[in-house]
């Protein structure tokens, strides 16, 4: 039987990749861990111990995905990131401090059990789940 341990990576398709990039590093602290350049169009970031794999549409990649994100058809319905230990006033005024809209933080189900996350948007419209468990 296989025997899920942590999510490995996801793959985002972007018309932005710069806002994309800015997105998961500036204001979400990936780290760029493999550019595999403009033709290809794969760019990979660490996020703790998965990757966010991001690709151009308008690549040789890309082009193999079909058309791209819009409002009536996004990758996926979310995601979620779990953070390092953090208040929830800190993610808040951190994602403020960025010009990132949130919703509010409610009680919700995950991979640890219930906990607060928060809600908010990528540059291509993708919900991106926050959720810290304090200890």
């Amino acid at each position: 039987m296989l025997e899920i341990a942590a999510i490995d990576h996801i793959v985002l398709r972007t018309t932005k990749l710069k806002d994309m990039l800015a997105f998961y590093c500036e204001v979400l602290g990936c780290k760029l861990e493999r550019d595999m350049g403009a033709e290809l169009g794969l760019t990979q970031l660490r996020a703790g111990n998965a990757l966010i794999d991001l690709v151009a549409v308008d690549s040789k990649l890309g082009r193999m995905g079909g058309e791209a994100p819009s409002t009536s058809g996004n990758n996926l319905d979310h995601f979620c990131l779990q953070l390092k230990p953090i208040s929830e006033q800190a993610i808040k005024d951190h994602l403020e401090s960025h010009g990132i809209q949130a919703g509010e933080f409610d009680e919700r189900y995950g991979a640890q059990g219930f906990g607060q996350s928060i809600y908010i948007q990528d540059p291509e419209g993708n919900t991106v789940e926050l959720r810290s468990q304090i200890n």
